[in-house]
């Protein structure tokens, strides 16, 4: 249906009763009484229904105005803007000066608030100027843009005011990439409902979600018990193996999503990492709508579970994912997520295989080796150097801190994988066998003759012509 603009409602009606004036001009001395008629007669409210009538001299001042107005009649009915509209000049500057600066002390306060706050200043510093209505101070925060920014309980950081002086100053756009597999969402949402744990406790549950920005597919959701780099790795690669490996990922800055771990896997896997800007989370937007659909609907299909488990919530979820969120047509593309994901275009590449994304979610730091016995420490656990290996002062190192099993030793200058580290195990050791030391060099042979430099230091003596420098006592003499 069209939503008509404020007031040509009232245009059109005014228009609909003086056209037939226009449309067939009485003869002189005839307009009078056509306007007596016409303002005998009961007109219905355009917004109300109920009956209206008019005077007179108002429909003749509404004839005149349609027939004076040229091609547009009914724009010359409209209501006039005051030539004073949205200045309103009851308010004094000083007065207006005020009201912005308590807003921008504090952005969380309602417009009734401010107004309670407004008359004890008023009260307090009668310079100031009279205090209007109420009515006119809310037209007055509408019309300059001083809407409520609610804030956290917790007192605010210089990067929280940033954000919201970057909110204030710098225009919101939606956006949309034009490839599926092109940008990823990913995020953690904290759910409304705890579930219950076998040792018999209530835990809050964590969401991992991945969404592609271009069909908004859920590409993998699952819930965990914690909020970790480990969890991310988890689900992130499940969610690459069912779908594609993406070009781009879009995360808040949340601990888990700059973890060492994590932005070492997304560089091996050649993915784009775009973090949204601290405190902005209206830029990860779909992300956040995402989440109303799991509590408005998911959460809210199981608030007669009494009895909720991690098991049961991940199976309902992923039902409702994959044969609701996914199928469902989506409000503003106009069809389903699974089937836009599907019509493409598509970038994503290949998922590697589960050995590559478990090596590529690690760090890779450097480690000093003892000498003593060839091992380098790890999260306060000992690792075995392989001997060939026991030359070198400092290694390189690449593994997860949550998965001690799968350590690796890396060349620093190309990356290459040289052997892996296993733990040190001293009840194996304490058995006393041992491996032959695998060779660094090849084996030293024995010296033979003099060494070249010498014989050219001696070389270079005889062609001087000097006796030697030394006295040989009588016993050399007697021998040589």
């Amino acid at each position: 249906m069209e939503t008509p603009a404020p007031g040509i409602d009232w245009a059109r009606l005014r228009f609909a009763i003086v056209g037939s004036l226009l449309a067939a001009p009485p003869a002189p001395g005839e307009l009078g009484p056509a306007l007596d008629r016409l303002a005998a007669q009961a007109w219905r409210h355009p917004t109300t229904g109920e009956p209206l009538r008019f005077a007179r001299s108002t429909l003749e001042r509404w004839y005149y105005a349609a027939r004076n107005a040229g091609p547009d009649p009914v724009e010359a009915l409209r209501h006039r803007v005051r030539k004073d509209a949205g200045s309103q000049p009851s308010l004094p500057l000083a007065l207006r000066e005020a009201i912005r600066a308590q807003w921008q002390a504090h952005p969380g306060w309602t417009v009734q608030l401010h107004f309670d706050n407004l008359k004890a200043s008023v009260a307090e510093h009668p310079a100031l100027g009279p205090l209007p209505s109420y009515p006119t101070v809310r037209r007055f925060f509408r019309a300059q843009g001083l809407v409520r920014t609610r804030r956290k309980a917790t007192p605010p950081t210089a990067g929280s005011l940033r954000a919201e002086q970057r909110l204030a100053t710098v225009e919101v756009r939606s956006f949309e990439v034009e490839h599926v597999n092109g940008l990823w969402h990913l995020d953690f949402h904290q759910g409304s409902r705890k579930v219950l744990t076998a040792q018999g406790q209530w835990v809050p549950a964590y969401l991992l979600g991945v969404l592609d920005d271009r069909s908004r597919l859920a590409a993998h959701v699952q819930w965990y018990l914690a909020e970790t780099a480990e969890t991310l790795a988890h689900g992130f690669a499940q969610a690459i193996q069912k779908r594609a490996l993406p070009r781009a990922l879009m995360t808040d800055q949340g601990a888990p999503m700059l973890a060492a771990e994590t932005k070492r896997g997304l560089r091996d896997l050649g993915i784009l990492h775009e973090p949204t800007l601290p405190y902005s989370p209206h830029q990860n937007a779909k992300q956040e709508i995402f989440w109303a659909s799991v509590e408005g609907r998911l959460l809210a299909m199981l608030e007669g579970v009494p009895e909720l488990t991690l098991a049961l919530l991940n199976e309902a979820t992923q039902a409702w994912v994959e044969l609701e969120y996914n199928q469902k047509v989506h409000s503003e593309l106009g069809e389903p997520p699974l089937a836009r994901y599907l019509r493409g275009p598509d970038v994503g590449r290949a998922s590697p295989a589960s050995a590559v994304l478990r090596r590529a979610f690690r760090l890779e730091t450097s480690r000093a080796q003892r000498r003593s016995d060839g091992t380098v420490s790890l999260e306060g656990r000992r690792f075995e150097v392989p001997s060939r290996f026991r030359h070198l002062p400092r290694l390189w190192v690449r593994y997860a801190r949550w998965d001690l099993g799968c350590v690796d030793l890396v060349d620093p200058r190309s990356g290459a994988l040289l052997a892996p580290l296993h733990p040190l195990d001293k009840a194996a050791n304490a058995e006393g066998r041992r491996r032959l030391l695998e060779p660094v060099t090849r084996a030293p042979v024995a010296p033979s003759g003099m060494a070249p430099l010498l014989r050219q230091l001696l070389q270079e003596y005889a062609a001087t012509g000097l006796p030697p420098a030394y006295i040989p006592t009588p016993i050399e003499e007697e021998t040589s």
